[in-house]
């Protein structure tokens, strides 16, 4: 226990120590060498601009947009990824039928397809919604086929022995054994529906912190577009706190997994 604690004390030294020196010398190369904040807005300019936008509501409003657009996307991504990633992994005839379309489409670049969806879906929250989720899908649906098909074989055959048919089998042992793989596939997902929510704003949009990001660099208000950028690191590394912490109430019996495929 105390070995495990020093650790932990250890690991946030590190992360505080990495802080200070990449902030600091940061502040001390703009500061000493009188870097013009259009070119390289220092740290301290930063968070002055990214507590202005948070406490006159400027980024707030537009971070719900963003938000409602991130979680709408990841939803949709998640149940398909799942539910897609499931029927190829136990129907055979299925991996060959579909996924090869699975992976055609994942090598379409979304920056190149959202327009196209802007322009079939509007302007408004669909075709962002839609960005999101055809970015968050692909690392959902491989790490559902890769945890359910590498489920081991002698479990499968135990419960089989026990007379188990294919349905109990399925949701007595693959499933559990696939959860760490589908976590992390959700985890890398939900970090990219946000990245696709940005990309659907960048593209068209009168909202989201996209769009708020064009609106400041238009005006060259570099250190408010950083914060923006700030403030977007924060958010998506907060959402991969949150799914972290749900898979360790739900994979109890084992430790986070790392994503076996991320997409952007």
């Amino acid at each position: 226990m105390a070995t495990r604690r020093r650790a932990r004390v250890t690991d946030h030294f590190a992360v505080i120590a990495t802080f200070v020196v990449v902030v600091g010398g940061w502040e001390a190369i703009v500061r000493l060498s009188d870097i013009s904040p259009i070119v390289l807005p220092s740290p301290s300019l930063i968070a002055v601009e990214l507590w202005n936008g948070l406490v006159h509501g400027l980024f707030l409003k537009n971070l719900w947009y963003t938000m409602v657009e991130t979680v709408g996307g990841f939803a949709i991504a998640a149940v398909l990824g799942i539910g897609l990633g499931a029927l190829i992994a136990e129907v055979p005839w299925t991996r060959k039928a579909i996924y090869p379309y699975v992976i055609g489409f994942q090598t379409v670049p979304k920056i190149a397809l959202a327009p196209l969806l802007v322009i079939w879906f509007g302007f408004g929250l669909t075709s962002k919604v839609i960005v999101a989720a055809t970015v968050a899908f692909f690392p959902i649906i491989v790490n559902t086929i890769e945890g359910i098909a590498n489920t081991e074989s002698a479990r499968v055959d135990m419960i089989r022995a026990m007379g188990a048919g294919r349905r109990e089998t399925f949701r007595r042992v693959k499933v559990p054994s696939a959860l760490p793989f589908i976590f992390a596939g959700l985890d890398a997902g939900i970090v990219l529906a946000l990245l696709g929510a940005v990309v659907g704003e960048f593209i068209g949009s009168k909202v989201g912190l996209g769009n708020q990001m064009l609106v400041m660099n238009a005006s060259l208000d570099i250190p408010g577009s950083f914060a923006i950028l700030i403030l977007l690191s924060l958010i998506g590394y907060l959402l991969h706190l949150i799914l972290v912490a749900v898979q360790r109430r739900v994979v109890f019996w084992t430790g986070p997994k790392t994503a076996l495929t991320q997409s952007a």
